[in-house]
């Protein structure tokens, strides 16, 4: 659920609770005459000075200045999910048993609040290709392997309440070396359902992903197994012709 709400939204469950906590909040503080105090324990801050820095971050004012007449205040709208099924663009996908296998390579934490996410994985990308690292990962590619030469992004180990998750560039383990810099990880047995788009990175990944979500899932007998997926990413320029595919352990509903 935290993973399917951030694609489809851009926003963590968690900050989307914050930001209506502080919308309800400020419109308790225009029109009513409670104490502020009061209206940050009903709100879920324990001190006038959290509910004050929160709303601060939101409002771009204090609690106190938002009772003055005539200032701008922000309001975030309920969500409303209109699950829609289109048929106008087929999808491509296959699903797939595959064994264990381990992966070598680096990772960092990413944040999932404000989509900070989105900007950071393309920025990680493109350090690996300016220090090389992406070059050494091309020559440790073996087509032996369950993912073949393909480099690849993983989304794994999830924070609690979908705050953030491990991003981590790599190829599959097929020697059992472990150069110094690099990091192991082990991907377990699965079934993979596995999507196919053609397009210049990250758009079309990134697009990719919220058609999964928004139209495969809730269109299938399938939901996801586990909390990782994997971008797989084979030999080959990164242009609107490049073919790139996702990777989705799942399971059959029951």
């Amino acid at each position: 659920f935290q993973r399917m709400f951030h694609i489809l939204t851009d926003v963590t469950v968690a900050e989307y609770v914050r930001r209506r906590r502080l919308t309800l909040a400020a419109q308790e503080l225009v029109t009513s005459g409670d104490k502020i105090i009061d209206i940050a324990l009903k709100y879920g801050y324990d001190t006038p000075e959290s509910f004050a820095r929160a709303f601060r971050k939101i409002h771009g004012i204090t609690p106190s200045a938002a009772r003055e007449p005539g200032v701008s205040l922000k309001v975030y709208p309920r969500l409303s999910f209109q699950i829609t099924l289109k048929g106008e663009r087929e999808m491509n996908y296959k699903i797939v048993q595959k064994p264990a296998f381990k992966v070598i390579g680096k990772g960092i934490r990413v944040s999932s609040q404000d989509g900070a996410n989105l900007k950071r994985i393309p920025e990680f990308w493109w350090e690996c290709y300016q220090n090389g690292f992406s070059a050494k990962l091309e020559q440790m590619a073996d087509k032996t392997g369950v993912t073949g030469e393909c480099k690849l992004g993983i989304c794994m180990e999830s924070e609690p309440e979908g705050m953030g998750f491990l991003y981590f560039i790599g190829v599959e383990d097929t020697k059992g070396i472990l150069p110094e810099g690099f990091t192991q990880k082990e991907i377990p047995a699965a079934t993979w359902a596995i999507f196919e788009t053609v397009g210049a990175m990250p758009d079309a990944m990134q697009n990719l992903s919220k058609r999964i979500y928004g139209e495969w899932f809730p269109s299938t007998g399938y939901e996801r197994a586990g909390d990782l997926d994997m971008e797989v990413y084979p030999p080959g320029k990164d242009d609107e012709h490049y073919r790139s595919e996702i990777w989705i352990p799942v399971i059959k509903k029951l």
